[in-house]
């Protein structure tokens, strides 16, 4: 089981402020969190953070704090009802870089107090910050055992992961050499630990993989419902003739596991819109949107705001003017952070469009009896698509990825949620962030509910749940 605790950027300050206030004195704080409860992995978001009064603790040294447990009981009440994580968070301003002996004890007594508690068994956590603002963990299982935290992530303009898999004196592979000297092994060291979905296997999304694979990003979960036809064979990297009727997601894993990287890869030949695809999605640290409908953009990016994920969609227009000439060719490239602006309140998306590509999606005799009425539009097919155009929008997606970790931009990356190239009319664009949307805001963090994502579409029969 991987296990991983993710914050935005906004919890993380508020957080660091408390505890260390600048008295050089250990500090405590609770945070509830939402929960992703996978078979291969579970995830952690902070939900809620609940900070113990400094003077409310009866002792508080620089290696040692004492405080009322009383003040977690609410907190576990809130838990209980409502399947939620609880994790303990405390300070070592010593920059002591594990679990002290102290809080072995401490813990050993706090967690099965908490699992008296609850109805249920599954785990809740400890952690702990150092100076630098740095977090590890471990998880308490009900049987007292307990299992470390793989991968501690902060999602803000800028991102970090921190991991006890990050070592910067490991040798670099042979491969990654290159990638080290460009952007320097903590930064390699960082992509082994990750679990990252992309979304979309065709043009874009099979040159993204193609791209974080060489970047020896430890894991990749693929995701496209379709199959390899004649007209893909000049966008999806790796197909042949021969892969004609094949998954796309099959041919990609196969091509990527062949290369000896390292990256192990998931292929799921399904739709984002299947409750189990959403829920494998949900599972990663982040995601790349390859797609061109509304519909599933307004999906991923409700995921990643439920599930605390980076979230970098790629849109190309590419628009010929049927006598062997191009009218237009621009794509953007956009960064989505759980809590700030999304792609319905930057434009992107539309409630009329997402109905009517649902509609045609589960529901096309409903589809078509509305165009026929006029009631709706209908949904674009096909676009033209080259791969030299599809190669250098992906490339500015992974290298947005890159710049939040890396941080190599002269500019603050705050200036750079979007970037719109044109490539016929010669300019780029880059917008900051605009507005917060509202409607996604209250579900930063959230994690799984009894009605997945909250959306009606999930309560259907056919997935299964009943209503």
């Amino acid at each position: 089981m991987r296990y991983s605790l993710a914050f935005t950027r906004e919890q993380h300050k508020d957080l660091y402020k408390h505890l260390f206030p600048g008295d050089d004195k250990e500090a405590v704080a609770i945070l509830l969190c939402g929960r992703r409860d996978g078979d291969e992995a579970h995830r952690f978001m902070v939900l809620e953070t609940h900070f113990v009064p400094h003077e409310k603790c009866s002792i508080r040294r620089k290696d040692y704090v004492q405080w009322p447990t009383k003040f977690i009981v609410p907190i576990m009440e809130k838990a209980g009802k409502k399947n939620l994580a609880l994790f303990k968070i405390h300070s070592h301003p010593t920059g002591f870089p594990k679990f002290s002996n102290q809080d072995d004890k401490s813990d050993g007594e706090l967690f099965p107090s908490i699992y008296a508690y609850m109805d249920s068994e599954l785990p809740h956590g400890s952690a702990v910050m150092l100076p630098e603002g740095k977090i590890f963990g471990r998880v308490f299982h009900s049987d007292s055992t307990y299992s470390s935290i793989n991968l501690v992530s902060v999602i803000g303009d800028d991102i970090d992961f921190w991991s006890p898999e990050i070592d910067c004196s490991k040798e670099v592979p042979e491969f990654a050499k290159r990638n080290a000297q460009a952007l320097g092994p903590g930064t390699f060291q960082k992509f082994k630990p990750l679990k990252i979905a992309v979304i979309g296997a065709s043009g874009t999304g099979s040159l993204v993989a193609e791209e974080l694979a060489r970047l020896g990003v430890g894991q990749l979960v693929i995701v496209d419902p379709g199959t390899i036809k004649g007209k893909n064979l000049n966008r999806i990297i790796n197909s042949k003739e021969k892969d004609i009727g094949r998954p796309k997601v099959e041919v990609l894993k196969e091509a990527i596991l062949e290369e000896g990287t390292g990256t192990e890869v998931t292929a799921i030949c399904g739709d984002l819109w299947e409750k189990d695809v959403a829920k494998k999605v949900a599972e990663c640290d982040a995601a790349f949107g390859c797609m061109d409908s509304m519909s599933g953009r307004f999906l991923l990016n409700r995921i990643s705001t439920f599930y605390l994920q980076p979230y970098i969609d790629i849109g190309i227009r590419l628009d010929a003017d049927g006598k062997g000439g191009i009218d237009q060719i621009c794509g953007s490239v956009h960064y989505l952070q759980p809590g700030k602006s999304s792609l319905r309140t930057r434009g992107l998306t539309t409630e009329d469009r997402i109905r009517a590509e649902m509609l045609r999606k589960f529901e096309p005799d409903s589809y078509q009896e509305l165009l026929n009425d006029g009631y709706i539009k209908g949904v674009e097919v096909d676009r033209p698509a080259v791969m030299p155009v599809n190669m250098f929008y992906s490339g500015l997606a992974v290298i947005e990825f890159l710049a939040r970790i890396h941080n190599f931009r002269h500019d603050p990356n705050c200036d750079f949620a979007s970037t719109t190239i044109s490539l016929t009319g010669n300019f780029s664009i880059n917008k900051k962030e605009g507005v917060t949307d509202m409607v996604l805001k209250k579900y930063i963090g959230r994690g799984d509910m009894p009605l997945f994502l909250d959306l009606p579409h999930f309560s259907k029969p056919k997935d299964g749940l009943k209503t």
